[in-house]
């Protein structure tokens, strides 16, 4: 197995890293993307912040100086719908100066709704909902091959759980015993036509993964502190799957679990105004 030492998450626990203030930051860049001519997909970015907080920071083995490193761990944001909180992460991660955000949806651009592997510290195009872990099985295969210890992450949105394939994929990863695959899924409960149990049940939602063989976790995903320690301990002998219990839209009060969130186009006046709560809610932490 290798192990390099210079592969490191930007900051790791015990740092001087402040969580709240790196997921302000995350939330204030979505919004401002949202307020691009094209808008952006606001709900699913919120809800993922700090879920992506706790892997960029704390957990994933990587470098932003060299995104291509063998030996780096590997993640897929399966809901690309969520790639705005995705790009505002690697930016805050060190991956790409802030500035080029402004690049968002302009012509020519590879900062585009859905992630795009044109971007540094971006794997693989994803979208199509259902395919992501696949992708991730592919990869802990691979790893497994290579007799490397990178270890591999996939993040889910739950309404793509109504897809078959990501059961077929589920059922090869733990056949497979992929300790090195650790699953993530944003349960926020809605999808873009309402909520997920309306259009078709997911629940008992632990207990499906627990009996196709995975490990399951399930904590607050809004606490970066839970979902670093839920990351980090995975089980050698079988693929980890963690629930993170989100809020659709979190940061934004006028639409936190609405389903309506799914899409938003900002004007000027809404920016500033959500930048304006955000700000004053991270006051309110201090």
């Amino acid at each position: 197995m290798t192990s390099p030492p210079t592969l490191r998450s930007p900051a790791l626990p015990g740092t001087t890293a402040d969580p709240a203030a790196v997921t302000g930051r995350i939330r204030e860049h979505i919004v401002t993307l949202c307020a691009s001519p094209e808008g952006g997909h606001l709900g699913g970015s919120m809800s993922l912040v700090e879920i992506l907080t706790a892997l960029y920071f704390n957990v994933l083995r990587i470098d932003p100086n060299d995104p291509a490193a063998p030996d780096r761990d590997i993640l897929v944001l399966s809901k690309g719908h969520g790639g705005l909180a995705l790009y505002s992460t690697l930016c805050e991660a060190g991956f790409f100066p802030a500035q080029r955000l402004a690049e968002y949806a302009r012509p020519g651009s590879d900062f585009m709704a859905h992630p795009h592997p044109g971007i540094p510290g971006i794997e693989m195009p994803s979208g199509s909902l259902g395919h992501g872990l696949a992708l991730g099985v592919g990869y802990a295969v691979a790893a497994r091959l290579d007799r490397s210890d990178r270890r591999c992450f996939v993040v889910m949105g739950d309404g793509e759980l109504q897809e078959g394939s990501v059961w077929e994929a589920a059922a090869v990863a733990a056949s497979h015993r992929l300790g090195g695959l650790t699953a993530v899924i944003d349960r926020n409960r809605l999808q873009i036509t309402g909520e997920t149990e309306s259009v078709s049940r997911l629940e008992p939602l632990a207990e499906r993964w627990r009996a196709f063989g995975w490990r399951v976790t399930e904590v607050d995903g809004h606490d970066v502190k839970a979902l670093t320690g839920a990351l980090s301990a995975p089980d050698p002998h079988r693929p980890t799957m963690v629930i993170a219990h989100t809020v659709k839209g979190k940061g934004v009060p006028a639409v936190e679990g609405q389903a309506r969130s799914h899409y938003a186009r900002l004007g000027e006046r809404q920016r500033q105004r959500l930048l304006t709560s955000l700000r004053a809610a991270a006051r309110r932490r201090l």
